[in-house]
């Protein structure tokens, strides 16, 4: 499969319609309180890192023995694969690391919150649990003595000197816990590979385990503001569910059953450690679900719930050499659609094994800054209005102003010399200007049409403009 068609790392999202057609509205005040401050930010920063980047391949699902394209491995014997696959932590030595250079650059480029895998479903954590070995502090991992060794502290601690809000992303599922993948079975899918109904001790275990470890997140960590969830499999099932499931599982699924994480209780105390804990138990459908997250996808209009797109800024949320990066008209176009339709983008960036971006990343977001600095009025704190997108128009407000961004594309050198736009709340006589340099725009106004007059020395299209950006003071 080609790069460009790769089935995306958190493989088992849900399709979009199925994935945003229930939301269950938060109860606890401090919660809507810190969601609605989240709704504000419009932008933030995902990484997904772990020893995996060594070889450059998605990352913990070449472990898993379903057969698709994503789980492919480089030799066919699996376990020598999976005993390789572990034992690249004893050559992970990220000595490049530098927190403060990430998170300088991802806010000069406008980004307010950051998410960070503190541990992926190969089990591997990023910090210093004290309930595995199998960690970036573990005795076998050489990084074990850097001053910095725990990278999630670190990470966050780097983050949160510059005001962003902090999130942890934490997989339910882990397929080096033998409470999980029992080594006394084989492991044909990604779901728990025994029989939770014949062996209830072990799950329980399980589950202790997986809330011991969350809640070291929650108290050793500094102020966490969001707890982001992955591995919809693992969950709480009635049976019709669980029928229901079955019938849509491909050949691939084999063992689909009831795991219950105990969701309500580990939600109860991780709020007690972190009150107002924004909690993303994402596509499962329920109180623990406070904001919906489309994967890879942008939906066709505004949702009336909090949603966030999470995408990569390659086809690849894991670090795998020579991807090609989204142009940064696409990522500024990606938020303007996404923004105007009510929702959040979360980018993501993978770290390269040694500890760095590539210059790519930088590059991207250093223009991505530059845009932000002008235009960023019309995305923070900004709300969706109808018709949000005409055309190459996309349209966003923000307290009493209005604002229309003219999409610029790629090859487009000159703008045209009238733009039509149309928002019914647009009433009376507003005052148009061009937002780079506040200059007044004339127009003309048939009902709600306004048609605005481009001025000649203002069509000529910049080196790097991606916009053509209008503010409407109604």
């Amino acid at each position: 499969m080609a790069k460009e068609e790769k089935k995306p790392l958190h493989a088992g999202a849900v399709e979009i319609d199925e994935a945003l057609r229930v939301y269950y509205p938060e109860t606890d005040e401090r919660a809507l309180k810190k969601l609605k401050v989240w709704q504000s930010l419009k932008f933030g920063l995902l990484m997904h890192w772990a020893p995996s980047s060594q070889w450059g391949i998605v990352e913990s699902w070449s472990l898993c023995s379903e057969d698709e394209d994503w789980c492919k491995r480089n030799i066919e014997d699996y376990c020598e694969y999976k005993r390789l696959y572990e034992n690249l932590i004893t050559t992970f030595n990220p000595v490049k690391f530098n927190p403060e250079k990430w998170a300088d650059a991802a806010a000069d480029a406008g980004m307010k919150y950051f998410i960070f895998t503190t541990k992926h479903h190969d089990g591997f954590c990023m910090y210093d649990s004290n309930y595995t070995d199998y960690k970036i502090t573990g005795e076998r991992c050489p990084f074990r003595n850097h001053p910095k060794a725990n990278i999630t502290k670190a990470l966050f601690d780097s983050f949160r000197q510059r005001n962003f809000m902090i999130g942890a992303y934490f997989s339910k599922p882990d397929w080096h816990s033998d409470y999980y993948w029992w080594r006394r079975f084989a492991t044909p899918d990604r779901n728990v590979n025994y029989d939770i109904g014949k062996y209830p001790d072990r799950w329980n275990k399980f589950v202790e385990f997986t809330h011991n470890q969350i809640m070291e997140l929650m108290t050793d960590y500094g102020s966490i503001d969001i707890l982001w969830l992955d591995g919809c499999w693992v969950r709480s099932y009635t049976e019709e569910e669980l029928a229901a499931e079955r019938k849509k599982a491909n050949f691939n699924i084999y063992r689909i059953q009831n795991q219950d994480i105990k969701m309500p209780l580990l939600a109860k105390k991780a709020r007690e450690k972190q009150p107002g804990l924004i909690i993303v138990d994402r596509a499962v459908p329920g109180p623990y679900q406070n904001y919906l997250t489309p994967e890879n996808q942008i939906p066709e209009n505004t949702l009336p719930y909090p949603w966030e797109t999470c995408m990569p800024i390659t086809p690849s949320w894991s670090y795998e050499p020579g991807l090609k990066y989204k142009s940064s008209r696409e990522i500024i176009h990606l938020l303007i659609d996404i923004v105007s339709k009510g929702g959040n983008l979360l980018l993501n960036i993978a770290p390269t094994p040694e500890g760095d971006w590539e210059p790519e990343a930088y590059e991207r977001l250093k223009d991505i800054g530059k845009w932000m600095k002008i235009n960023g009025e019309a995305i923070y704190d900004s709300e969706p209005v109808f018709p949000y997108k005409q055309n190459q128009l996309s349209y966003t407000r923000n307290k009493s102003n209005f604002y229309a961004f003219y999409r610029i594309k790629e090859n487009e050198n000159i703008l045209p010399a009238e733009i039509n736009i149309e928002i019914p709340e647009i009433i009376g006589d507003p005052v148009i200007t061009y937002i780079d340099n506040d200059s007044i725009l004339k127009y003309k106004r048939d009902g709600q049409k306004i048609t605005i007059e481009i001025p000649e020395e203002l069509r000529s299209v910049k080196k790097d403009q991606f916009t053509f950006t209008m503010k409407i003071r109604n």
